[in-house]
């Protein structure tokens, strides 16, 4: 702690620098026409302009040093270069025409460079993508990404799954920071809502290097909204209509930014019923959702920090069974109550030739569980109940019966966690053809009970973290090394105090081969020590419907995964293999033992080596001259055994995905396009002993949409339909699958966005 606070001293040291400008031109290769609105970025300072009406751009008070700057514009390819600044140079950029889509910057790996060039695979989505495509949340967008998948609860519950890994094993970053909310248990969705949410990036495979505990199996990033650009302002509203659920979502936001100073602000609002089926309505599949996100930052020419702000608010029913058939949005018993605060601050400072980085997290999520058996007075219920009924269609009754309901219930699980977490990098300055970083993250987290029922411990957990990374340049290669050392500490109040401990390191290499293929290989260590839940857990886990027995004598989770990726990119056809090997030492499952307390099945934490492997192969094809033409398919596959030759549980089902979509271009409307896509969920039969299998199905969805200019402004319009058979089926990954309940039918949606 005292590093940081020294850290956090130092920040306030005024650097001196001078302040330094680039300018230039950017023009078509072709036609020697100058590009208006191309985008010019320096992703390592997060500043940028646009080029006026005669391609030109002038970006200024800017800090000394080596940076990137990369300009994009849609239709062309995306262009990179590393600038010594101060510069007399004169940035003359011709850009060629391209049907591939433009690269972007991924922020999740140190060095911020296009995914062409970086050392490591990392999948990267838009949100308006993922919305364009009928996600009705953000947990059910991520499952459009090739190898992600989500563990649901209905619609508003997803654990995302990646590689066949989910809980503890996938680390999600938020703002800059790592995102904590009981994500132990199986019925803990994400807690994130899509609005103010620019994009997500995905690291497939051990991230413990870059993010310590938690992120051997990979890593979701979810990167936030942009703040303006500077000596501008920006505001829109959108809203969504859910077909299935009867549901709406709705958001509005502005941001402003001026000379040093900018702000932006986005509040949100969602509500469902329960989802429909082509023969029922899930009952208690309805939620509601509040979403507030604000954030400040100031820039100099040396210096940069921001501070963001989200508050999620969710009620969410935990499905059981089919019962009544209602449209009411108004959970029943059980649901959640969750509140989920994120404070998180992110500072740089650039020296002339290195740079420090210095993100600082708060967490507070407050969980609320209610179950009816904790009703105070249950006649005082039953008549509650018989008063919903008779106003259903009611929405003011019902949001007053809600209100009421409230007030004479107490939750019969309440728990507060509370963390604090750092991440210090520091940006040697570049030597030769090194770049390096070194760092250290660390965590402090309390979690504390308030209800009568206890599922995990209070407990302090305490992280600490140390590493170093560098990139080497060569002619044709790139090389990537790092190495890190982890202690993880738990206390639990009245209990024991634990200590565990990782070395970790990760090798990788990104070459060319005959200039239009691009193989990746890497290898890494990652590691998770076990959760309060698997040391500590003694009781029914009422929304699994399990009586749960932790081991205090678990050790580390360990593996070791060997990544290749192989990329084949030409003007109108890209092809791509990723193939995984992933071995862990020590897997940690839930197996039950064939013994009941209180006619609830026991289940106990065990541990067995276990492997994993897969991967994912695609291509892309946009004929000449069709450029507008794009044809699309993609197939996945992810094996999980135990040492002893069972298989996993939870692992996803094999699936081929094939894409038709058009890209067009108006006179009276901008940015049309259509799609069409039929998803081949495969049979899974490899299934672990307690589990079921399940079926193969196909999956039709469709859409189509544009940007209009109405009264001087952009109007984004687009329409959705998946399930659009109306298909009976059952998700492998589903919670609901021992009860025979379907997923999702027919949905359409309708997506306005309004530019104001």
């Amino acid at each position: 702690m005292k590093t940081i606070l020294y850290l956090l001293l130092f920040v306030s040291i005024p650097v001196i620098q001078a302040q330094n400008s680039i300018h230039g031109s950017i023009i078509d290769s072709q036609t020697k026409e100058p590009l208006v609105f191309a985008n010019i970025y320096l992703p390592q300072l997060e500043k940028g302009t646009i080029t006026d009406d005669q391609g030109l751009f002038n970006l200024t008070n800017l800090p000394s040093g080596n940076y990137k700057v990369v300009c994009s514009i849609i239709g062309y390819e995306t262009f990179s270069k590393t600038l010594t600044i101060p510069t007399t140079e004169t940035l003359n950029i011709v850009l060629s025409s391209s049907a591939i889509e433009m690269e972007e910057i991924i922020i999740s790996t140190p060095f911020h460079k296009l995914q062409s060039e970086n050392v490591m695979k990392v999948e990267h989505e838009k949100i308006a993508d993922l919305k364009a495509k009928g996600a009705v949340t953000l947990a059910d967008g991520i499952t459009n990404i090739a190898g992600v998948e989500s563990i649901s609860t209905g619609v508003s519950i997803g654990k995302p799954v990646i590689r066949g890994l989910s809980s503890n094993r996938v680390l999600v970053y938020t703002q800059g920071v790592r995102l904590e909310n009981q994500q132990f248990g199986d019925e803990h969705g994400l807690g994130l809502n899509d609005s103010g949410v620019e994009s997500v990036e995905v690291i497939k495979g051990p991230a413990s290097l870059l993010y310590g505990s938690d992120a051997l199996g990979g890593v979701l990033y979810i990167n936030p909204e942009k703040f303006a650009q500077q000596h501008s302002n920006a505001a829109n509203i959108e809203a969504t209509y859910f077909g299935n659920t009867l549901g709406y979502s709705a958001n509005m936001g502005y941001k402003e930014s001026a000379e040093k100073l900018k702000f932006l602000i986005r509040g949100s609002v969602s509500e469902h019923s329960d989802y429909n089926t082509a023969d029922y309505r899930v009952t208690n599949t309805r939620f509601k959702e509040q979403d507030f996100k604000s954030g400040i930052g100031y820039q100099s020419t040396q210096f940069k920090t921001e501070f963001r702000y989200n508050m999620n608010h969710s009620k969410l029913g935990i499905p059981e069974a089919i019962g009544e058939q209602t449209k009411s949005k108004n959970p029943e018993l059980p649901y959640q109550d969750i509140t989920n605060h994120v404070f998180s601050s992110k500072s740089n400072i650039y020296f002339e030739k290195s740079s420090l980085e210095i993100n600082l997290g708060y967490i507070y999520n407050d969980r609320k569980e209610f179950e009816e058996h904790h009703d105070h007075d249950e006649h005082e219920h039953e008549d509650e109940d018989d008063h919903e009924d008779d106003h259903e269609d009611d929405h003011e009754e019902e949001h007053e019966h809600d209100e009421h309901e409230n007030e004479v219930l107490e939750a019969a699980l309440h728990m507060k966690l509370k963390t604090f977490n750092y991440d210090v990098k520091y940006q040697l300055p570049v030597y030769g053809k090194f770049e390096t970083i070194v760092g250290t993250q660390g965590m402090h987290q309390v979690n504390t009970n308030y209800g009568e029922e206890q599922l995990i411990p209070n407990a302090t957990t305490n992280d600490f973290g140390i590493f170093a990374m560098s990139h080497i340049h060569f002619e044709n290669t790139d090389v990537q090394i790092g190495a890190r050392f982890d202690n993880r500490n738990i206390q639990v109040l009245d209990g024991f105090n634990k200590d565990f401990n990782s070395f970790n390191g990760a090798l990788g290499a990104k070459t060319k081969m005959f200039k239009i293929i691009t193989a990746r290989l890497n290898l890494a260590s990652g590691f998770r020590a076990p959760n309060l839940a698997e040391l500590t857990s003694y009781g029914t886990h009422e929304g699994t419907n399990r009586f749960e027995i932790g081991d205090e004598n678990l050790t580390n989770e360990q593996n070791f995964q060997t990544d290749l990726a192989l990329e084949f990119k030409s003007e109108h056809v890209e092809f791509f293999a990723n193939g995984f090997y992933n071995l862990v030492n020590n897997y940690i499952y839930l197996q039950p033992d064939g013994t009941f307390i209180d006619s609830t099945p026991v289940y106990s934490y065990v541990q067995e080596d276990a492997s994993l492997y897969g991967g994912e192969i695609g291509f892309h094809f946009h004929p000449h001259p069709l450029d507008w033409l794009h044809v699309e398919s993609s197939f996945e596959t992810v094996t999980g055994k135990q040492k002893n030759e069972t298989y996993l549980p939870l692992i996803p089902a094999n699936s081929l995905t094939n894409t038709i979509r058009v890209e067009l271009e108006s006179k009276w409307a901008d940015k049309l396009y259509g799609f069409i896509r039929l998803k081949s969920t495969f049979a899974q039969n490899n299934v672990s002993e307690f589990e079921l299998a399940s079926d193969s199905y196909n999956l039709l969805s469709a859409g189509l949409g544009g940007t209009f200019s109405v009264f001087d402004n952009d109007l984004t319009a687009s329409i959705s339909g998946s399930n659009l058979t109306n298909k009976k089926y059952i998700n492998h990954l589903s919670r609901l699958k021992p009860e025979g309940i379907y997923n999702m039918g027919r949905n359409i949606s309708l997506r306005l966005t309004y530019s104001l």
